[in-house]
């Protein structure tokens, strides 16, 4: 089976060492080069064109988001940023995002050879993942104990009550790919439509300035959820990075629990943990959607919702980036209708 070749493209000459010492460590993977800015990049794909690139954004002579946009107009490729982690890249990464990235792995300015060392097996994993992106979608817009949502939320029986509100939430779960799949589907929502609850991975201190854009691109309200955050018609619930998101209930009104918690499917915020609760709480009165995404988080809570009587749909295989998720909640008999991206606004709103 052939290598992943890989370029990293990175000013600073540890980050391109040590970034290219442990793709190389991997017996999947080979590092084509690594080099200091995107023109010595381009002169190197004249010769040989990666099949993943890895990418800085700030870079001398030409900035990674030139650069990104510039390779997704002239020959789409899966790329994986590798951003220093402040509030100015949170946002500078959410336009990598947009305009094509598949994935981020974050980097802080102190402590950064060590940190790269301890964050091996994602960087390795995202671009494993970012190998199999299906990215002419995105044109348009450590190793850890994998526990599941029991960590977080016991099994068990859901509010019996609750068919007695006519409150309706809608539970959206997405990965790679999510970003600009997201954008699309709550665009595409009018000011009227059920409340949404909505777990994204991404890396902590990102998800709100996604959400901030989203608030300025959309009729809906979105915002990072916060501990006891209301569920209601018109506004949609970004879970934060690093933390995981519950569905809970008082009476016939909804909210959220934001709480710390492990990993779960080595994710934190996890969908399973989010589905599940949605489970519980709103059972027949929800709509469960799996959306784009590598590995099986959230297909087992998907089928808890199902069981629940919850309606449950997932994303196409066509319209994935990676058709991960999806299809593992297909596999368990969690989904109930699988819809184009372009009809998840509409299945939505046959929740009012």
């Amino acid at each position: 089976m052939a290598r992943i070749k890989v370029m990293v493209v990175d000013d600073s000459a540890v980050v391109r060492q040590v970034v290219a010492g442990m793709l190389t460590d991997d017996p999947e993977i080979e590092v084509l080069c690594a080099v200091a800015d995107p023109l010595l990049a381009m002169a190197r794909m004249k010769v040989q064109w990666p099949d993943v690139i890895v990418l800085d954004i700030e870079m001398p002579r030409m900035d990674g988001i030139t650069f990104l946009k510039k390779i997704m107009s002239e020959r789409p490729t899966p790329v994986v940023i590798c951003s220093t982690l402040t509030e100015a890249g949170a946002q500078t990464s959410m336009a990598a995002l947009a305009a094509g990235a598949v994935a981020i792995i974050t980097k802080p300015k102190i402590g950064l050879k060590q940190f790269l060392v301890d964050a091996s097996d994602d960087l390795v994993s995202a671009v494993k993942a970012a190998a199999r992106a299906n990215v002419k979608k995105l044109q348009a817009l450590p190793v850890v104990e994998k526990h599941s949502a029991d960590v977080i939320l016991p099994a068990g029986e859901r509010q019996t009550a609750m068919l007695q509100t006519t409150e309706r939430v809608v539970a959206l779960g997405t990965s790679t790919g999510g970003t600009q799949a997201l954008e699309l589907v709550l665009r595409s929502l009018p000011r009227v439509c059920p409340g949404i609850v909505i777990v994204q991975h991404m890396p902590e201190k990102f998800t709100a300035e996604f959400a901030s854009r989203l608030d300025g691109l959309c009729h809906i309200s979105v915002k990072e959820a916060q501990n006891n955050d209301r569920v209601v018609p018109g506004r949609a619930l970004i879970a934060p990075g690093g933390r995981h998101m519950l569905l809970r209930r008082n009476g016939a009104q909804y909210f959220v629990e934001v709480m710390e918690g492990p990993l779960v499917n080595r994710h934190r915020p996890s969908v399973d943990v989010l589905f599940r609760s949605v489970a519980k709480c709103a059972g027949a009165n929800a709509l469960g959607v799996i959306m784009t995404g590598m590995g099986d988080d959230g297909a087992a809570g998907l089928l808890e919702m199902r069981k629940a009587g919850a309606r449950t749909v997932a994303q196409d295989e066509e319209s994935c980036v990676v058709y991960g998720m999806p299809k593992e909640a297909v596999k368990r008999g969690a989904v109930e209708k699988i819809i184009p991206l372009g009809a998840v606004a509409r299945e939505i709103m046959l929740q009012l």
